[in-house]
């Protein structure tokens, strides 16, 4: 049989395309931190202590919480019929941005929220109480915030690995001999399986443990003021027009990018330092007895999904909310004036749109150019470079982001918003795509090469048509990333273009509750409508490809 033709030989140029720009991202981001002056203020700042005490707590503290979550819920509901309704619910629940959850479960929780006029009655509150509910000193309300929005995250993870259908086999082989001796499936996950598959969840569990430590969108609404953490201390600090404060801010953006690499550093060594132990755990050879708490997981499960409904069920109803006095359960005026003003906003609706698209695009184009192009060889170890926009903090990305601007003088100008939102949707398209992409027949590019078609009729004609379901998914990914970003858009946008994010954490700072409400939601409808037509193109190619074999 004849060959196909083999991949273009510049295959380093989809990767040099992303990694030349993001190269020069973190180099600009080191040279800003690596001042010396800049670093003897930061460490001389009273603040800088409680703060970072409490980012790490806040990072190490979500992460543990987010992951056990996702052990808990794997174990118990896999091959469940719950098992399948997470799975189908699992792309909405991503598609909610991390700010637009952020202000509805403030909403919720807050001292004037809706769950503490429905507890008002029965406490006999005619005010709001005075307690900290959100921005809480301990940063309770943030974890429980990025939890609820890091275990979809980590689930979605765990689900490219249990999909594909080696080993989905494996995995049904190694239940059924463990029910033959007598044992139970959590306790099969938890001393055979969850060791295979813990060291794959790596670098998705490193991302999450980087973005709790530096997050700043969630931390400005649901985060603590006084102090603060590190990272929205950080950006306090970039933002001040002052160079000497501006370059302290910097030398904590890079203070948090080390602690990030140092904590996970430190994990690692600890596992090492009790894996004789958990061995010794997992052959031991006994039947646990089966335990009460598996039946709370559905449950837990359901709930979760329960709370994402209810906090945009929230926020749809706040945003329509006049005058609303504690503790009423209903507000004294309904109005749309917020949505008028969201009306009168179309720049900012026309931008995030616009950018959202072309950017998920471009990330689209060089994830596709990167799995044609790109030796398998060379793919893995391209994998550090693809992961770089999700390990690296958010702050040090932008700090390097703004300066590579100011060189390239398109700070400010929509060509490098553009470029910006492109670095961090390119990622994500690839990690999207790359599942489907690498299970892709071989065969029909040898069947397409045998009847004389040229690589490029192989793509246009077969490859992609069959691939167009991930393909959109992967588009709609990107389009989401962008629709969320925050610091790149801030930093090198530099506050001369709104969008629908910025707009949505401006105004949770301002109070104006119903606008604030109409701007999450709205940040939260973008993605969903992508996600819906990639979910109408799944499923017009799931309901044509039975008449078409």
């Amino acid at each position: 049989m004849v060959a196909p033709a083999r991949p273009v030989r510049l295959w380093w140029l989809p990767a040099g395309l992303y990694a030349l720009p993001l190269g020069a991202v973190l180099a600009g981001a080191l040279g800003a931190g690596l001042d010396a002056a800049a670093w003897q203020r930061l460490l001389d700042d009273p603040a800088l202590w409680p703060a970072l005490r409490l980012s790490l707590w806040v990072g190490g503290a979500s992460t543990l919480l987010a992951l056990g979550l996702s052990l808990l819920l794997v174990t118990h509901l896999h091959g469940t019929p719950l098992w399948q309704r997470v799975e189908r619910t699992l792309g909405a629940l991503l598609a909610v941005p991390h700010a637009a959850f952020a202000v509805g479960l403030a909403l919720l929780l807050a001292p004037s929220g809706a769950l503490m006029r429905l507890v008002a009655p029965l406490a006999g509150w005619d005010a709001p109480p005075d307690l900290a509910t959100v921005q809480d000193p301990a940063g309770l309300a943030l974890i429980a915030g990025l939890v609820l929005k890091e275990v979809p995250f980590l689930l979605w993870n765990l689900m490219a690995q249990l999909r594909p259908p080696a080993q989905a086999t494996l995995l049904r082989q190694q239940l059924l001999t463990a029910r033959t001796l007598g044992y139970a499936d959590a306790t099969v996950w938890w001393r055979v399986l969850w060791p295979q598959l813990l060291p794959r969840l790596a670098l998705p569990l490193l991302a999450v443990w980087a973005y709790g430590v530096t997050v700043v969108d969630m931390a400005l609404v649901l985060g603590p003021t006084r102090p603060p953490t590190l990272a929205v201390l950080a950006w306090q600090w970039l933002l001040d027009a002052e160079v000497a404060v501006n370059a302290q801010g910097a030398a904590a953006a890079l203070l948090l990018a080390l602690l990030t690499a140092g904590g996970a550093l430190l994990a690692a060594a600890s596992l090492r330092l009790v894996r004789p132990v958990l061995q010794r755990w997992r052959s031991r050879g006994d039947r646990p007895a089966a335990r009460r708490a598996a039946a709370l997981v559905p449950r837990l499960a359901q709930g979760g999904a329960l709370l994402y409904a209810l906090v945009l069920a929230l926020l749809a109803f706040v945003s329509v909310a006049g005058v609303w006095t504690f503790p009423a359960w209903w507000p004294q005026q309904i109005g749309t004036e917020a949505w008028r003003a969201v009306a009168g906003a179309q720049a900012t609706l026309q931008l995030s749109a616009g950018l959202g698209l072309l950017s998920a695009l471009t990330g689209l184009v060089l994830a596709l150019a990167w799995m044609e192009s790109t030796p398998a060889r060379w793919d893995a170890a391209a994998a550090p470079v693809v992961f770089a926009t999700l390990l690296v903090p958010g702050l040090l990305l932008a700090v390097g982001l703004y300066r590579l601007a100011l060189a390239l003088r398109v700070d400010g100008q929509l060509l490098g918003l553009w470029l910006a939102h492109s670095l961090y949707t390119t990622p994500y398209a690839l990690i999207a795509l790359a599942p489907a992409y690498r299970g892709f027949d071989a065969r029909y590019a040898q069947i397409a090469a045998a009847l004389g078609r040229g690589r490029a009729v192989f793509l246009w004609r077969i490859k992609w048509p069959m691939l167009r379901a991930p393909i959109a998914a992967a588009l709609a990914v990107g389009f989401a990333v962008s629709i969320a970003q925050y610091l790149s858009t801030q930093f090198v946008g530099a506050g001369r273009h709104a969008t629908v994010t910025t707009e949505a954490i401006t105004l949770a700072a301002g109070g104006q509750r119903p606008t604030m409400a109409a701007f999450a939601l709205l940040q939260a409808l973008l993605p969903a409508l992508g996600f819906g037509l990639a979910w109408a193109v799944g499923r017009r190619e799931h309901a044509v490809a039975p008449r078409e074999g």
